[in-house]
């Protein structure tokens, strides 16, 4: 059947109304907020949850997404202080706090700081020599931090961390590094080395020293050893001239005939004795000999005799011949 012009008329009110409720309600996800205008001008803003705006005169301006970001930099050339050129990259991780800020005060949000970023990446690296950029990341990330944070807080957003990723310096200034700290390295081997080998002389210096000293002491002791021997044996020697002499002068001849006869068998044990001599052919008379030994018995029954004198001997001769 037709429907009436008024049936129709509140169906049509009532899609309308239906619209008009899906227009008005928003729901917001969680790590997100959500601006809203009215008729173009902002009014608020919409944290996560579920909300009712007044449909056809509030609108949805800008999604902001409020968790931390990471914005990859990319690869750029930079001049040193000391004129040399270096490749880098790098990371910046930021955070929007100010859904408003960020989506009005700034167009294009992630491209304004990444060229803020790079632009100061630049400047402070710019300012540093190749072996300070090499070895002071930290400093450079610090120092980055502070810049680009200070830049963007006026968009609403804070910047947490940046992180310069690689360092690439061109490759025969990497080869020249390597050899300079080849160098270097060699360098010091060589005087490492050399002070031991001079630590090496001294000592051996020192112990040739010592050597030389404790030599020194034991030859002195051994020559005035020596020299007491020597003497010990010259006095000795004199005592017992003097006692020969004394014997002498009061007529006591077998004590000549002994003096010579041990002279006499001396001198033969050192003939017989001597290296160069491997045979002897001695044309000497035992009787000799024997005669001298008697001499000897003679003094001895002289000096222990009980009063009783001894036998004049007559003065005595070597054997005939003697020993060739």
């Amino acid at each position: 059947m037709d429907l009436s012009a008024f049936s129709v008329f509140a169906i049509a009110l009532l899609l309308f109304a239906v619209v008009l409720v899906v227009k008005g309600v928003k729901t917001v996800p969680q790590g997100q907020e959500w601006t809203v205008e009215r008729f173009g001008r902002y009014t608020h803003t919409l944290p996560p949850g579920l909300h009712l705006v007044i449909p056809v005169i509030d609108s949805i301006g800008a999604r902001q997404n409020m968790m931390e970001t990471v914005l990859d930099v990319p690869s750029q050339e930079v001049i040193t202080k000391d004129n040399a050129m270096v490749t880098v990259d790098g990371v910046v991780f930021y955070q929007v706090v100010d859904a408003a800020r960020a989506s009005y005060e700034v167009q294009n949000l992630q491209q304004a700081i990444l060229n803020l970023t790079m632009t100061n990446v630049r400047t402070v690296m710019g300012s540093m020599d190749l072996d300070e950029l090499l070895s002071q990341r930290d400093k450079i990330n610090v120092q980055l931090l502070t810049v680009v944070d200070e830049a963007t807080t006026p968009w609403g957003v804070k910047v947490t961390r940046i992180e310069i990723r690689d360092i690439q310096p061109p490759r025969d200034l990497v080869d020249s590094m390597a050899r300079q700290m080849k160098a270097e390295r060699d360098r010091r081997a060589a005087i490492l080395e050399a002070e031991g080998l001079r630590q090496a002389a001294i000592l051996r210096a020192e112990g040739e020293k010592q050597a030389a000293i404790l030599q020194a002491e034991g030859r002195r002791e051994a020559a005035f050893r020596d020299a007491e021997a020597r003497e010990r044996e010259a006095a000795a020697e004199a005592e017992a001239t003097r006692l020969v002499s004394e014997a002498i002068q009061n007529g006591g001849v077998q004590a000549i005939n002994y003096f010579v006869a041990q002279r006499y068998v001396e001198s033969l044990t050192q003939l017989a004795s001597a290296p160069n001599q491997k045979v002897l052919f001695l044309p000497l008379e035992a009787a000799g000999v024997i005669g001298a030994i008697g001499g000897v018995a003679e003094i001895a029954r002289e000096a222990f005799a009980d009063g009783t004198p001894a036998r004049k001997a007559g003065p005595w001769t070597p054997p005939p011949g003697g020993a060739r």
